[in-house]
């Protein structure tokens, strides 16, 4: 496979097949933990570790799996993927193993994750499904940060808070206080909060997609000036 092959698995993994903003799957997470920045990075690249090391085990394990078998197979890799995962951040994260709650052992039942093992993984190369995983993930993780960034902003007024709970205790020195004084408005807290601030995400992409294609389907436009070519 050309790295063209593999910049093209990039960028429509991250971008053009977006999991959170176009093929809208996953949304469970997306909606419930993404108060913050820091809750959406956290979620966000434990699912990305998980697509990589799933599409990285289906793709060697393509070639001994009968098809009656597949998907359970599937499952039971994701979920000893997980597994690992949830119990190094309960070791290492606890704060944040705590705030995340379900959430992390539900990363098992993303249909995502399985949809990428079964559409992808199970039919490519380590490489290619490395790259895709990543590329999932990727979208994934920064749909997740958006999101969080959004909510946080609107609803506390700040950025990054419970950096801590991540980074350690250099990490408090990195909150940002965006509106000083700001009284939390709660709705953007909340699950229907996280609706209005995904549909504005939404429909952010959806306006710059269409812009895009605006201006490389415009006319060029030729200026006569009044010379004969010939």
């Amino acid at each position: 496979m050309s790295k063209g092959d593999l910049k093209q698995i990039l960028v429509d993994g991250s971008w053009r097949q977006n999991t959170g903003l176009v093929v809208l799957l996953g949304l469970c997470p997306l909606l419930a933990v993404t108060n913050t920045v820091i809750n959406g990075l956290a979620l966000g690249l434990a699912t990305m570790l998980t697509l990589m090391v799933s599409n990285l085990s289906v793709s060697l394990m393509r070639g001994f799996l009968r098809p009656e078998i597949r998907i359970p197979a599937f499952v039971l890799i994701i979920a000893s993927v997980v597994t690992v995962i949830e119990l190094l951040m309960q070791a290492f994260f606890y704060d944040l193993y705590r705030v995340l709650g379900i959430f992390i052992p539900l990363i098992v039942t993303n249909c995502a994750i399985i949809g990428r093992a079964e559409a992808f993984a199970s039919r490519n190369k380590v490489l290619p499904a490395i790259v895709d995983g990543f590329a999932t993930g990727l979208g994934f993780c920064i749909t997740l940060v958006l999101l969080g960034a959004l909510r946080e902003i609107i609803g506390h007024g700040t950025l990054l808070s419970g950096a801590q709970m991540l980074l350690g205790d250099w990490g408090q020195h990195l909150v940002i206080t965006i509106v000083p004084g700001h009284p939390d408005f709660l709705l953007a807290m909340l699950p229907p909060g996280a609706f209005f601030a995904l549909a504005l995400l939404i429909a952010a992409r959806n306006a710059w997609e269409t812009r895009k294609e605006n201006t490389q389907n415009q006319p060029v436009t030729v200026l006569n000036t009044g010379h004969d070519p010939a």
